[in-house]
């Protein structure tokens, strides 16, 4: 599958993972940087699960296919920018599916990231042990 320029892209964003989506007619397939999300994933059906999760609250898992384009982070973390992605894309096709996807939490994006790691710290919160001598 190839990433076409024209059409729109939705963005969507978790940790260091940044997912660009496109939305096309089809058949209900799914493509991650060009490979099928259950190869792209290794297997796991509980990132699979929550990607398709939007399509599934709206029923429109076999309608259209999903073109994926993601960059940083871990797996986990693409799956749940993905997911983000997807969600935004959905609410733009049609204005009604909008308020489905708000109520399941799909539209809400998840702002945590890593905290930095500050001088005279070994990690963001870890110090050095303490020597009384």
């Amino acid at each position: 599958m190839v990433f076409t320029k024209s059409g729109t892209l939705f963005t969507g964003r978790r940790k260091s993972a940044i997912a660009q989506v496109k939305i096309i007619a089809g058949a209900g397939e799914f493509y991650i940087n060009g490979i099928s999300a259950s190869e792209y994933m290794q297997g796991n059906n509980i990132s699979l699960g929550g990607m398709e999760a939007p399509c599934k609250a709206i029923s429109l898992e076999k309608k259209y296919d999903i073109v994926v384009k993601v960059e940083g982070g871990g797996l986990v973390g693409q799956s749940q920018a993905i997911q983000l992605g997807v969600a935004r894309a959905l609410s733009t096709l049609e204005p009604s599916h909008r308020t489905i996807l708000k109520e399941k939490g799909f539209l809400r994006r998840d702002s945590r990231c890593k905290e930095r790691r500050k001088y005279g710290l070994k990690k963001a919160r870890k110090a050095p042990q303490f020597s009384k001598r």
